[in-house]
């Protein structure tokens, strides 16, 4: 590994302790030294997965940003590349500027929105609780949540970027910042499609009174100011507003791939189209049911908005079609922050962990460690899990 690259890691290790002092929760030496070499030694965890190439990158982020290197940087913007969404490929475009090799700053990036996303989940968690011992456990497991460690450092994927966007609106919701709040649902869906998965959380904040109506038209104005740029540099405008319909025509005709989805038990029927079709009708069905849940709910209640929002990224990749094994990452991350809400539920985050890590491993390694069914049954698990917490009466 280059030292360019050690010395950003150190300065992103820095940045992260900065992140807690700054925020208050670091009031003495003690404090400040301990959790120097907790974050040292999540960060020396990342360097040392620095280095690993997996397909992914070979086949596709690799030639990303080769052809952006060869085809004037940015000015390739206005050029169809990939299939990722035009916000991410600016990241790309700048990084085939850098002499440093890409692999690491691709990874670098995805680094830098894992502090993020830490400091997110310890956001909300701290709006249940105002124990500093929790919130700073909260941190410092994210930072060390296997999935995450994983999906960035080892696998070269950019999932805690939409991620972090998803739960710090979350927690701007939470806090009655509605605008805030839905710029930031709109930048996470505008990394990746995957987010989705909560967005119908939108629609509970209306329901429990923490957004209007008239927020909504904030979405697509922010997604059209983070386009523009591509669009201004010569990218045709159907490029970049229907990528992700254009996405979702070449799912491949896989049911499932390598994702603890109900499809790892339906997955070999007769008719895959049939069955992908009620996959979808089911999984529109538990976002009606979870929107049901909380119409006869209490308003302005935190732990339901909170527990829905757990609910929803677990129910709807559960019940869909086509999806793949990182689908769950951001169920990963909701299901620790609500362990952290109500250390009860501290089940919850063993449970996706271990469904996630199955499809990890099947991906990573090339061959299956349990039969995915395994995975399903433990987000079942979980689903029911949640169930059981949203109707608790208890506020964490």
């Amino acid at each position: 590994m280059s030292y360019d690259a050690i010395l950003i890691l150190i300065l992103e290790g820095v940045f992260a302790l900065l992140l807690l002092y700054f925020h208050h929760l670091l009031r003495n030496p003690k404090q400040i030294v301990f959790s120097a070499v907790i974050i040292a030694g999540a960060f020396v965890l990342r360097g040392l997965m620095l280095t690993h190439q997996t397909l992914d990158y070979q086949d596709f982020l690799k030639v990303w940003v080769a052809y952006f290197r060869d085809n004037g940087g940015w000015k390739a913007i206005a050029h169809p590349i990939g299939n990722y969404n035009v916000p991410y490929l600016y990241f790309l475009a700048l990084i085939s500027y850098v002499r440093i090799s890409d692999l690491y700053l691709i990874k670098l990036l995805s680094i830098l929105f894992d502090i993020l996303l830490a400091w997110s989940v310890m956001r909300i968690v701290e709006q249940f609780t105002t124990s500093n011992i929790r919130k700073l456990a909260a941190y410092f497991v994210t930072l060390y949540l296997p999935t995450v460690l994983l999906n960035g450092s080892y696998w070269g994927q950019c999932d805690s970027i939409y991620a972090a966007f998803a739960v710090l609106a979350l927690d701007q919701a939470l806090r009655d910042r509605p605008s805030v709040s839905m710029v930031l649902f709109a930048c996470s869906f505008a990394f990746k499609l995957q987010a989705v998965f909560i967005l119908p959380i939108i629609l509970v904040l209306i329901i429990h009174r923490r957004m209007k109506w008239w927020h909504l038209l904030l979405f697509p104005i922010t997604y059209a100011i983070l386009v523009f740029p591509a669009v201004y540099a010569g990218l045709p405008i159907k490029d970049a507003v229907m990528l992700y319909l254009d996405q979702m025509g070449t799912v491949g005709q896989g049911l499932n791939y390598n994702s603890p989805s109900v499809f790892t038990v339906f997955g070999d029927v007769a008719s895959k189209d049939f069955a992908g079709k009620m996959g979808i009708v089911t999984a529109a069905l538990s976002v009606c049911i979870i929107l049901f849940m909380n119409i006869r709910t209490q308003y302005k209640s935190e732990k339901k908005v909170l527990c829905s929002a757990l609910l929803l990224t677990i129910a709807v990749p559960l019940l869909l079609p086509h999806m793949h094994e990182r689908y769950f990452f951001l169920a990963d991350i909701l299901s620790l922050a609500a362990a952290f809400t109500a250390p009860a539920y501290f089940l919850l985050p063993c449970l996706l962990q271990f469904a996630s890590l199955l499809g990890y491993h099947a991906y990573l390694k090339g061959f299956y460690l349990y039969p995915m069914f395994y995975g399903t049954l433990a987000l079942l698990a979980a689903l029911l899990l949640s169930l059981f917490w949203f109707y608790s009466k208890k506020r964490a």
